[in-house]
């Protein structure tokens, strides 16, 4: 993480590379170089899940790149979703370029991205993973209120399901209204 947080600023500070693609393309780069500086894919295969947007507030048009995790977009009570490429920001496999994705927002889009911490979170009253149709209701349910009550809500909502359980893995999830 620290690793990536600091070829980020590199990548889009120092090279001015703002397209999410190429700044996944680059970041991969750097994390192969530092992480496994012979390719060897059986040393290791370290590398990050992520969605990178790019806002063009002028145009309204949102660019995105996602690794293994998808970018979800509300809009009239309407899931809109967004495959991700199945490959992580790392080693992994035959190395392909990162699809640059776009969409045109409207008034009222509600866009979600996030880690797939709250999905696999185990819970409730079987000891079961939460998982991602779950979220999309809970989210659907709750997209009328503010953002910030989005957030308590999806606070008290996971910490309710996960019980006396501990966490599984980072939980993280990012709403944006337009």
């Amino acid at each position: 993480s620290l690793l990536g947080v600091s070829f980020l600023n590199e990548i889009t500070k120092e090279k001015n590379i703002t397209q999410p693609d190429l700044v996944f393309n680059s970041l991969r780069a750097n994390i192969i170089n530092a992480l496994n500086p012979e390719s060897s894919i059986e040393e290791g295969k370290d590398g990050m899940d992520a969605v990178l947007c790019s806002f063009d507030f002028i145009t309204n048009e949102v660019q995105f790149a996602c690794a293994n995790n998808p970018l979800w977009i509300l809009r009239n009570n309407q899931w809109i979703a967004f495959k991700p490429d199945k490959f992580p920001i790392g080693l992994h496999g035959e190395i392909k370029p990162f699809t640059l994705q776009k969409i045109q927002l409207q008034k009222g889009d509600l866009i979600y991205t996030f880690t797939d911490g709250y999905a696999d979170q185990f819970g409730g009253e079987k000891g079961k993973k939460f998982k991602y149709k779950n979220i999309q209701e809970l989210l659907l349910n709750i997209s009328s209120q503010s953002m910030s009550e989005q957030k308590k809500i999806m606070d008290d909502t996971i910490e309710t399901w996960k019980g006396n359980l501990e966490q599984v893995d980072d939980i993280l999830i990012i709403g944006i209204r337009v």
